[in-house]
């Protein structure tokens, strides 16, 4: 494989879809080149970071390597589609993740309560309550389904739905947005043209924009309120970031935690001795299971930072200005840091997976996404007497967020407790 090869395939979405690849190319990467310069076709040059500790080396150092200006992989073709939009800026959107501080301190001090501990005990019933409904959903479809479709993306969607305030009847709009956002590299889910991507963040910001009207005139106990009414040293906080405040909450809220949910059925299915060790007793094993659920899936499949300083990375003199991409999935399969790295294990310990990030910007949602997925699978365990692959799985075409996108599946249910 050529330098340009392996270069093309680091940004290409089809990589992301074929998983036994991807793990060669990046297998290959941490021996041989684990911080790498990129150059490839349609794109500008950056450094591909695939190793564990180097990762957490560049993550722990937020002052020396900045979310802001690169956030995501893009063509040159969509940062000047964007540029033209915005008046000369990189971003469409500036949410927490394109934050350093002292903004990103800030501004995740107006909704981080709500996502702690504390607050999630208050909201836990209703959790499990819709982690209820939706396996009720699952039995209902009489014993084959889409997992993906029929259940993994709409349980994570209403319980951040209602967490953010939007109504049930919305959610339709917002599932439909956050695929054409995180899936806009893939066919099946873009709209027709590939940098069509920003009238889907229009769309995102009109819904948002109609929310917030409502929330100042009449403020209830959900997060759309704190956004709506937010202030930042006494001063509202501007348009463009509330609106993108909502739009990272409503998208990375529900999508990653459904690709964990689906992927983690995927991974159990494939691994009959650890499904049926997870059966024998889930109060003792379903907390690991998760966690290595998340790690084996990844949903974030890579973030940049950029080097505010000149600075030396594995032997590699990395300039002030350069871009590093953080390959999270290589990272989570480094021989280095996990024993046995592409074994599902449930009972692995310890695992210090990345999936949620590293320092200061460790993923908000983290307590949230758990909890789901606890629920879900605590029920599902408990009703479920066999399943099995129906068909083909398949995954979304995609470099930045992505997962299973279906997951056909064959099962039989207990009959359900009075």
């Amino acid at each position: 494989m050529s330098n340009k090869t392996i270069d093309n395939a680091i940004v290409d979405p089809k990589t992301y879809a074929h998983v036994d690849e991807f793990h060669r190319l990046f297998t290959k990467l941490r021996a041989e080149d684990p911080v790498r310069w990129t150059q490839p076709d349609g794109y500008r040059p950056f450094w591909t970071v695939s190793k564990h500790a180097d990762i957490m080396e560049v993550e722990r150092q937020n002052d020396k390597f900045l979310n802001d200006p690169r956030l995501t992989l893009q063509t040159v073709e969509v940062e000047e589609k964007i540029k033209q939009m915005t008046g000369g800026s990189n971003h469409l959107i500036r949410s927490l993740v394109d934050m350093d501080n002292p903004d990103h301190r800030n501004y995740r001090g107006l909704t981080q309560a709500w996502f702690m501990p504390p607050n999630l005990k208050a909201i836990s019933a209703r959790v499990d309550a819709l982690a209820e409904k939706y396996i009720d959903r699952l039995e209902a479809h009489g014993g084959q389904c889409d997992f993906v479709s029929d259940v993994a993306v709409w349980y994570p969607l209403r319980v951040i739905m209602t967490v953010l305030g939007v109504p049930e009847e919305d959610e339709p709009i917002m599932l439909k947005l956050t695929q054409e956002l995180f899936g806009s590299t893939d066919p099946e889910m873009a709209r027709e043209n590939a940098t069509d991507f920003a009238n889907t963040v229009t769309d995102f910001f009109n819904y948002f924009n109609a929310l917030t009207e409502d929330r100042r005139k009449n403020p209830k106990d959900d997060v759309a309120s704190v956004i709506a009414n937010a202030t930042i040293d006494g001063k509202p906080i501007g348009h463009l970031e509330a609106m993108s405040y909502y739009i990272i909450v409503a998208t990375a809220g529900h999508d990653t935690t459904s690709s964990t949910a689906a992927g983690g059925l995927l991974a159990l299915m494939q691994n009959p001795d650890e499904f049926a060790k997870l059966k024998s007793d889930p109060e003792k094993y379903l907390n690991g299971a998760i966690d290595e659920m998340i790690r084996w899936t990844t949903p974030v499949k890579h973030f940049f930072r950029t080097a505010a300083e000149d600075y030396e990375l594995r032997g590699q003199k990395i300039k002030a200005g350069d871009n590093l991409l953080m390959c999270y999935w290589s990272a989570n399969r480094d021989e280095e840091a996990f024993e046995d790295p592409f074994s599902f294990r449930i009972e692995r310990s310890p695992n210090k997976h990345l999936a949620f990030g590293y320092g200061a910007h460790l993923c908000l949602g983290q307590h949230l996404a758990k909890m789901e997925i606890r629920a879900l699978y605590k029920e599902l365990l408990a009703r479920l007497d066999h399943i099995e692959l129906a068909g083909d799985p398949a995954f979304v075409e995609a470099s930045f967020v992505s997962g299973l996108k279906r997951l056909p599946v064959r099962y039989r249910m207990k009959r359900k407790a009075a």
